[in-house]
């Protein structure tokens, strides 16, 4: 590596899923303090529902408040149970019915407004899980129209759309994030490092390499190999090291995250531990 590279500081972000047992004013304090440049925030019903009265004015509101409390932003949109309360993460983009494709179409069209007003890095976002019958073709066709959409809007409000693989939707790795950038060239990778570990051909530090000038928004929890759970720094099986190495090599300029929505319940603990924990591992990168 060299010195440059080695000198490079990765700045990290912590998702506001894993802190749904806090108020959001409070959790941003809570992330200030310890020592992260930004908040990957997940609009939910916990925090900053965009279906909520006066979106405008608090929306405005929390753009004072990280800036400050000097924390960038990146915009999430994998809250499970805000668009239908019975069904998790649905509808998708590539759900049967047309009226629910639209209405996430929509909702990510409000997260793209919440993101140009908050001034994020990005607005990361996900296909959506194949019904078992679902015609795939069809099902890639209707994804192609509604990211197309929502990167209509997005170019129009000058904000990045960051698409993401997951394990087990119809775009779950890079491969097929990569087919989906043919169709609509202007998306970014959302990189969850994990994910890599779980489904596909790349390696966590090989996309990062790969794909460095095309990153939007990126991931670093860790993950049991082939299993799709996410933990803290240290509690699976991915080679944090290698990956810090690789962003700190191409200079990767953009936040950082972590997600751990399953351990709210931890957070006064996760989120200053999280932060020690990769730093040390930063050292040895």
């Amino acid at each position: 590596m060299s010195e440059s590279a080695h000198e490079h500081r990765l700045r990290y972000a912590y998702n506001t899923n894993g802190l749904t047992s806090h108020r959001l004013d409070d959790a941003l304090a809570l992330l200030a303090d310890c020592g992260y440049d930004g908040v990957a925030l997940t609009l939910d019903v916990a925090h900053h529902d965009p279906f909520a009265p006066e979106l405008g004015r608090r929306t405005a509101a929390l753009a004072d408040r990280l800036r400050g409390l000097g924390l960038g932003s990146v915009v999430e949109t994998g809250a499970r149970f805000l668009l239908d309360p019975r069904r998790k993460h649905q509808p998708t983009l590539i759900a049967g019915d047309a009226d629910g494709r639209a209405r996430r179409v929509e909702f990510l069209r409000t997260c793209v407004d919440v993101a140009a007003d908050l001034g994020s890095e990005a607005v990361s976002f996900w296909a959506g899980v194949p019904a078992g019958d679902q015609d795939r073709d069809e099902a890639w066709r209707w994804l192609a129209d509604g990211v197309g959409e929502v990167v209509a809007h997005a170019r129009e409000r000058g904000v990045v759309c960051a698409v993401e693989p997951e394990p087990g939707m119809l775009v779950e790795d890079c491969d097929d994030w990569m087919r989906l950038a043919l169709d609509v060239p202007e998306i970014t990778l959302a990189l969850d490092t994990g994910h890599c570990i779980v489904s596909g051909r790349w390696s966590p530090e090989g996309a990062v390499r790969e794909f460095a000038p095309l990153l939007g928004a990126v991931a670093v929890e860790d993950m049991p190999r082939g299993v799709h759970e996410h933990r803290a720094p240290g509690e699976g099986d991915m080679d944090l090291p290698a990956v810090l190495g690789a962003l700190r090599e191409v200079r990767h300029p953009g936040l950082v995250s972590f997600e751990l929505s399953r351990d709210s319940h931890r957070a006064d603990t996760l989120v200053p531990g999280a932060l020690e924990t990769i730093r040390r591992m930063e050292i040895s990168a």
